[in-house]
């Protein structure tokens, strides 16, 4: 499918895409802003994620939680996230209520200090710190989302350290930081803004200008450091974490291309051959044969530097136990290394993904936060109409190239979640399950 789109430029350096589409008389807005928890200063880990929570307590002329009543009193649904390498924010309305969406986006990217108060960081701070208490500290395999990017990714890469960051840095957090903070990273220049569905563009553009034309562009962002890492990790690296749960479940990464480049699309293939679905390979022989896991997916980090991660989410049927689990993944992953795949499984594996994108691609909402990635990523918000001609175009060869790069032993990292009062005994061949150095070939 091709979306219609066009895209430019405001002087102060906002991108702006609109997608025309008279289907349904809603309008989605979609701000990206191009920071993450990659862009963090090591002693203030999880500060885009606390400003995710602080965009939402008001500006000069919204009240705190008043984006949410006036949104909602529209008709209309809003919400935030943060990732590694980019916030977002995103309201999806009666096409009619363009307005008061661009407004309130404009307002708090203008005039959020203002509105800035000690009580309102110490009252989202601790939000953000029952959020962490309640989503990663006590819940069941909670802290993988920041022990996997641990062993994947060196102590001083900017993908390293937490998302949520820690409970320490949180604390340490103060209104200087936070006005710093919104001063460095939420200007237009670092932006870019989607708005996709019942819109006449004409009039759109009028509202784009009239509320974000005259926010000043920023003065400038400190640089990331080297995001560049090896291919491969170079062992089979492994950590063990004895939890309060029922069941094991392992979480094993594997080094890939970044997002965007050639072989993305012959690794993402490759990770549906493995674990999309009812018929993949890993389903198929661990769910369905073996009957050693419950449940098993992949998939892939979508990084645009560095290197993105593909990974295999693996939870045990009661019973068995981590070792085996572990080893059986291991062997499939060497089975595709070694051997590679057939055309039948690509086939099936490209319309999956496709038959997925183009699905998701229906909602105005997700086809605007699909144009944000890309302008933000890439500078070109129309690489969206280029996504099913790139997935459909990988063969088998090219999935088995990558097979043969990046699924060997040498770049496997696994962390695996056991029950805390399971003793932890020796891994094959008496490597001990606690090193996480383990060597590739001291494995069975």
């Amino acid at each position: 499918m091709q979306l219609p789109l066009e895209t430019y430029r405001l002087d102060n350096g906002l991108r702006v895409t609109l997608s025309e589409d008279h289907t349904a008389p809603i309008v989605a807005v979609n701000l990206w802003y191009h920071v993450g928890s990659a862009n963090e200063r090591p002693e203030r880990t999880g500060f885009a994620h606390l400003f995710e929570h602080m965009l939402f307590q008001g500006s000069e002329h919204v009240a705190a939680n008043e984006h949410f009543e006036l949104v909602q009193r529209a008709g209309g649904t809003l919400n935030g996230s943060t990732w590694l390498e980019r916030t977002n924010y995103y309201e999806t309305l009666p096409s009619n209520q363009l307005a008061i969406a661009l407004w309130l986006e404009a307002d708090r990217m203008a005039r959020l200090l203002p509105a800035m108060t000690q009580e309102k960081l110490d009252t989202q701070r601790d939000v953000v710190k029952n959020e962490r208490r309640w989503s990663v500290d006590n819940q069941p395999y909670g802290t993988w989302w920041e022990k996997l990017p641990a062993l994947a990714f060196p102590p001083d890469h900017p993908f390293h350290h937490s998302l949520i960051g820690s409970m320490e840095h949180l604390s340490d957090a103060t209104l200087d930081d936070v006005a710093e903070f919104f001063r460095t990273f939420y200007t237009p220049d670092n932006a870019v803004l989607s708005i996709v569905g019942d819109v006449d563009p004409v009039e759109a553009k009028g509202l784009v200008q009239r509320y974000f034309g005259g926010i000043p562009r920023g003065t400038g962002r400190p640089s990331l450091p080297d995001m560049g890492v090896p291919p491969v990790f170079g062992e089979w690296r492994r950590e063990v974490v004895a939890d309060d749960v029922m069941v094991p479940r392992l979480f094993l990464a594997m080094r890939t291309p970044i997002l965007g480049a050639a072989d993305y699309f012959s690794a993402s293939v490759a990770g549906a051959v493995l674990g999309s679905g009812r018929g993949s390979r890993l389903y198929q022989q661990l769910v369905r044969e073996r009957q050693l896991a419950s449940s098993v997916s992949v998939f892939t980090f979508d990084l645009a530097k560095g290197s993105d991660l593909l990974i295999v989410d693996a939870t045990a049927r009661p019973g068995v136990d981590g070792q085996t689990l572990e080893q059986a993944v291991g062997e499939a992953l060497d089975a595709m290394h070694e051997r590679g795949v057939t055309s039948n499984e690509v086939a099936r594996a490209v319309a999956l993904i496709t038959t997925d994108l183009v699905t998701s691609l229906q909602s105005a909402q997700s086809r605007a936060d699909k144009l944000s990635q890309f302008a933000t990523f890439f500078g070109d918000p129309s690489m969206v109409n280029e996504q099913v001609e790139r997935f459909q175009a990988v063969t088998a060869d090219d999935v088995n190239r990558i097979a043969r790069a990046r699924l060997g032993r040498d770049n496997r990292a696994s962390l695996l979640y056991v029950p805390r009062e399971t003793p932890e005994g020796d891994g094959p061949d008496g490597a001990a399950w606690d090193d996480v150095g383990t060597k590739p070939e001291e494995l069975a």
